[in-house]
């Protein structure tokens, strides 16, 4: 077994990755930093406005984005960013929520959700179903139109939104017109080692991965979970009426297989919108390359206004 498969060695190497994501979010620009990440796609204005959601885990920090005036009553989405489920990259994705606010004409509810190690599994994907819930329950109060509520994310985001997609479906609501998995992680029964990328070396190398892993859910028998690895052949549930997904995957990226797997699941009980796979870029392609960021969350708009023009 490596050390980093040991729970203590992991939360120290998390704990590690979140003081290096802090220090370079505060600097004044570069990679990484909130203002780098502010200054892309400067023609969508960043009309926002500060949110906490009360749960049952922790208040949730959101950060809401609005559409153009002249949108009322819009659909909401909910977005849950990456970070392997140990950094809080909120920010990093406020390139992504000022794009779909303005081009799919949504609401964006960015949730700063909690993370491991201080709060592993199952804490994350309870606190963002509570918080997704409460979005649709309140939706009316906040000027959103909660019958048209989508979810989604990036990487871990990914994994929390299919996690919230999975207990909307289990619990009863609130219904989901969509579910949006980017290059998510849905398998974290099969060891790092074992994934395979496509090209040598990979954004997302092993050693991340079981860092991420162990930290998140540091119990190798609870990996299992639906909600931590509805892709692994151990989930043989009939998914049948659970909210349709897009499932996007990148072509170089370790975690590319399991989303192939997982949208050929939601495929054979027809809950597969589409499954797009971006050709020759790697896991978090979308934090570098504006050309092939633009793309994807055009696509990502394009689904989010379908459901928009259909519950009009």
């Amino acid at each position: 077994m490596s050390l980093l498969a040991r729970p203590s060695i992991a939360a120290l190497g998390a704990k590690t990755l979140q003081r290096l994501t802090l220090l370079a979010s505060r600097r004044p620009s570069g990679p990484g930093s909130d203002a780098a990440s502010h200054a892309r796609f400067p023609e969508y204005p960043r009309r926002v406005r500060e949110l906490t959601v009360p749960t049952s885990v922790a208040p949730a920090r959101a950060t809401v984005y609005l559409p153009a005036a002249e949108v009322i009553a819009p659909p909401v989405h909910v977005n849950f960013h990456g970070g392997g489920y140990v950094m809080s990259l909120t920010e990093l994705d406020d390139p992504l929520c000022r794009f779909l606010a303005a081009k799919a004409g949504v609401a964006v509810v960015n949730v700063d959700y909690v993370v491991a190690p201080q709060h592993p599994f199952p804490a994350p994907p309870r606190q963002a179903y509570e918080v997704v819930r409460w979005v649709a329950e309140h939706a009316a109060e906040q000027g959103w139109d909660g019958s048209r509520l989508t979810v989604g994310g990036q990487s871990a985001g990914g994994g929390l939104a299919a996690a919230v997609a999975r207990q909307a479906w289990e619990e009863g609501g609130p219904s989901i017109a969509l579910q949006v998995l980017h290059y998510p992680p849905l398998d974290l029964v099969t060891s790092a080692a074992d994934k395979r990328a496509a090209i040598a070396k990979p954004m997302l190398r092993p050693w991340m991965a079981e860092v991420f892993d162990t930290a998140y859910v540091p119990d190798p028998k609870r990996r299992a979970d639906p909600l931590v690895s509805p892709a692994h052949p151990s989930d043989t549930a009939d998914l049948t009426g659970i909210a349709p997904a897009v499932v996007i995957t990148a072509e170089y990226d370790l975690l590319r297989a399991e989303g192939e797997r997982y949208a050929s699941r939601l495929g054979a009980v027809g809950a597969l919108v589409e499954h797009h796979e971006v050709g020759g870029v790697d896991h978090g392609y979308d934090g570098k390359d504006d050309v092939k960021a633009r793309e994807v969350y055009a696509l990502v708009a394009h689904h989010l206004r379908a459901v928009r023009e259909k519950g009009a």
